[in-house]
């Protein structure tokens, strides 16, 4: 019983984490996206008003979902979240995002 409960929190745990690197994943790659956009549009504080906005609106209840009240959870699914800036920090670097 005190095992199957350990199995279930890890995999619990776990699915933070993933759901973490999906938040990372789109906050990341919109904010790369809306980056690159910026020179071309006409009203760039719009662009990044309105990018920032729909991201928070997004992650936040996102992140609010996957707690689940527990701050375990939500520690787990904060490092997925940094993993994946880490990660698409060095794969969209400087060099690739010009």
């Amino acid at each position: 019983m005190m095992n199957e409960l350990k199995i279930i929190t890890m995999v619990i745990l776990f699915l933070a984490f993933a759901a973490g690197l999906v938040l990372g994943a789109f906050y990341f790659i919109a904010l790369w996206r809306t980056v690159k956009k910026l020179p071309e549009t006409p009203s760039p504080l719009r662009l990044m008003l309105g990018s920032f906005v729909l991201r928070m609106a997004v992650v936040l209840p996102g992140f609010y979902f996957v707690m689940g009240g527990q701050w375990e959870r939500l520690a787990m699914a904060l490092t997925g979240f940094i993993l994946m800036r880490i990660i698409l920090t060095r794969r969209l670097g400087i060099d690739k995002a010009v």
